[in-house]
């Protein structure tokens, strides 16, 4: 497999140091120019394959299957579900009630045909999501995407009428927030014009826009500064009380949450910048911390641990109370989200990289504990609430288990599966196995495996993983895997490493910053790994990630090329000296650290994958993805990279970028479902034995 371009450069670009950073600017000629000369030849090769075909139509026939599950919110007496099939490319937003969600054939009601209505526009509508109006539902801030990216147009819609409001709520698409004061006011947080943004283009000012009023008359009331993340507000209903929330996101890990009186004062919520997982439950203020904090009456609050406050008397007096412990923290388990119903509030938890759920209850005495009785070993998580409501649904999958929502109508204390998703393949021959490999510095990072009960010796496997920002990386079934990689006889490897948040804020911090090598290490040991434990070997392996996955994959390519026989790299970062640079890549900087400060520029650059492409080094071929459209991770990363590793020689990198879809490839399923086909096609192009 080769594949080469002769590499063009505008007499415009400052070519001193970055020979490619024309290859930044997203919509330049030459820049698409160059995009669509690697398009050509990379879909050549791998759509050109035999096998391709196939691989497409089998990707997308289970992407818009007409069995699969649909996975709803109850609000209200109905359930709503977003639906995308071949027929609805853009899909449809829908309803049925709660009695009917429950059959085998509920009687969906469509709310919005997005590829009717972008027929009638011109525009290729993705839906974003909605914002309802309490306490009646009947209206909504619809949120909808021009190209799939983050910024959005907003819109009102009357869901009843199932039709957009005439003189109603609109702004144009941005990275905006929107959200329901009351019936005619709307709290924006506001990304519209330069001065209402933060560096990293996100919202900065908060404004009170009423109905019949103009957006750019709106009026600021919370304002945050040019150098933080964002900022964001809302409405909490606890029972009849409500609290108007604002925010100040200073990075991806600290904030300041303040409440806003009815005599207009903006007061601030008291709690340490790191506080996490935070609710208001039962005139409590639920919180967890990413650091240890000592409360004012001496209360030492820990991490993976859930503490409690007097929200109400709070309020009322302007000092906190005494404060209680919700949950105390436990090794290796980890706090991966809370969610509340009218009654009851739920705490998803993670032990050991599996899932489980506790209900607490407050009476007068305190708090109670009661641990949900959903499955064990596996992926357990909280699927739905009903926060003014008694409806709760759970999910459950495993790498084996296709998912299944379990509902309840009473807060979960009874419990019934009532949708499962079909079978993709036969599971009765694999089977999922958790090992644990040492990294360099001995720390112990577990790792699945999903492989053929009777393997006999090595096949090609891939590993796969993320790394970052404390997302856990947690078991889940795919079909599409199953069909396309282990029913040809393969392995699956998914690695918990550094950095994730699979064992709590400790397990990512310790790949933070300047501690990221942590991260790497830990790859590069369960890549070693499976090889000692003869499940595949270097030349059969194959690594896959994305977003900061695709840092990760990009730094294994250039720091232990030895160890791989094939890399994916999708939607990337890759210029860590210049991340910054490219919108809203500064608002990773509590991450990764600021490229403009010299000591932190040295531990990016230590290891920047843009910047250690060497010539006389044998890389394994390279497969780049990204989208023109992604407006969270620039195109540019995985462009130059691309253009790199072709100019050093390799000419073995192969390069794609679609023209829409966004950061997560919202939309249109069939060209998610050609590049899902690709991907599997260079894997068995480069690694070979599937059957």
């Amino acid at each position: 497999m080769t594949q080469s371009i002769a590499q063009t450069q505008p007499d415009s670009a400052d070519s001193t140091e970055d020979p490619f950073l024309w290859l930044e600017d997203r919509n330049s000629k030459q820049s698409l120019d160059w995009v669509h000369r690697q398009n050509a030849l990379t879909v050549a090769e791998l759509q050109g394959d035999p096998s391709y075909q196939a691989a497409f139509e089998t990707a997308l026939d289970l992407m818009t299957a007409e069995d699969n599950m649909p996975v709803g919110a109850a609000l209200a007496g109905y359930v709503y579900n977003f639906w995308q099939d071949k027929t609805n490319a853009l899909g449809l937003w829908r309803r049925t009630t709660v009695a009917s969600y429950k059959t085998d054939r509920p009687d969906w009601e469509t709310i919005i045909d997005f590829d009717q209505l972008s027929a009638k526009e011109g525009v290729k509508w993705v839906f974003g999501g909605a914002s309802r109006l309490y306490p009646d539902f009947d209206r909504c801030l619809l949120s909808m995407s021009p190209d799939g990216g983050d910024a959005s147009e907003m819109r009102e819609f009357d869901i009843a009428a199932k039709s957009f409001v005439e003189d109603g709520f609109r702004a144009p698409a941005s990275k905006s927030g929107f959200s329901w004061l009351d019936r005619d006011t709307v709290l924006v947080s506001a990304a519209f014009a330069e001065e209402d943004k933060t560096q990293s283009g996100y919202p900065r000012v908060i404004k009170l826009w009423r109905r019949g009023t103009k957006l750019e008359d709106a009026t600021p009331i919370f304002e945050g500064e040019k150098h933080q993340l964002a900022v964001g507000g809302g409405v909490e209903y606890d029972g009849d009380k409500r609290h108007v929330l604002l925010g100040k996101t200073i990075d991806f890990f600290t904030s300041h949450s303040f409440l806003r009186l009815d005599s207009g004062e903006n007061r601030r919520i008291p709690l340490p910048d790191d506080a996490t997982d935070t609710a208001i439950f039962k005139g409590q203020l639920v919180f967890g911390v990413r650091s240890p904090w000592t409360a004012p009456d001496g209360t030492q609050c820990l991490p993976d641990g859930l503490y409690s406050v007097d929200f109400d008397r709070w309020i009322e007096s302007g000092t906190f109370g005494p404060f209680q412990t919700v949950l105390e923290p436990a090794r290796r388990v980890s706090i991966a989200g809370l969610a509340r119903t009218q009654d009851r509030l739920f705490i998803n938890l993670m032990d050991n990289v599996r899932g489980k759920v506790v209900a607490c209850d407050r009476t007068a005495d305190g708090w109670s504990l009661e641990r949900i009785a959903l499955p064990d070993n596996g992926n357990v998580g909280v699927s739905h609430v009903e926060h003014f409501g008694s409806s709760v649904s759970f999910s459950f999958t495993d790498f084996l288990t296709p998912s299944s929502i379990i509902w309840s109508d009473d807060d979960g204390e009874t419990l019934k599966t009532v949708k499962s998703q079909p079978a993709r393949f036969d599971a009765s021959p694999y089977v999922s196995e958790q090992f644990e490999a040492r990294s360099k510095d001995g720390t112990m990072i577990p790792y699945f495996v999903v492989r053929r009960r009777d393997q006999k010796g090595p096949v090609p496997a891939l590993l796969y993983s993320y790394g970052g920002f404390e997302v856990p990386l947690l078991p889940g079934y795919a079909g599409i895997r199953g069909k396309l990689w282990l029913d040809r006889g393969n392995a699956y490897v998914q690695a918990n490493i550094r950095g994730g948040g699979e064992f709590g804020p400790a397990w990512h911090q310790a790949a933070l910053k300047g501690k990221r090598q942590n991260a790497f290490d830990d790859f590069a040991a369960v890549a070693e790994d499976v090889v000692k434990r003869g499940i595949t070997t270097a030349a059969q392996l194959g690594i896959q990630g994305g977003s900061n996955g695709g840092l990760l994959i990009g730094v294994s390519l250039t720091q232990r090329p030895e160890l791989f026989g094939a890399v994916i790299i999708d939607v990337p970062l890759l210029d860590m000296l210049r991340y910054t640079e490219l919108p809203p890549g500064a608002s990773w900087i509590a991450e990764y650290g600021d490229p403009s400060k010299p000591e932190e520029a040295a531990w990016l650059g230590a290891y920047s994958p843009y910047q250690h492409v060497a010539a006389n080094i044998a890389y394994p071929p390279v497969l780049l993805m990204t989208s023109t459209a992604d407006d969270r991770v620039h195109p540019g990363h995985a462009r130059k990279m691309a253009a790199r590793l072709q100019e050093a020689g390799h000419g073995r990198t192969m390069f794609f970028e679609e023209t829409e879809g966004g950061h997560g490839g919202r939309g249109d399923r069939r060209p998610q479902a050609a590049q899902t086909a690709m991907r599997y096609m260079f894997l068995q192009r480069v690694l070979g034995g599937i059957a």
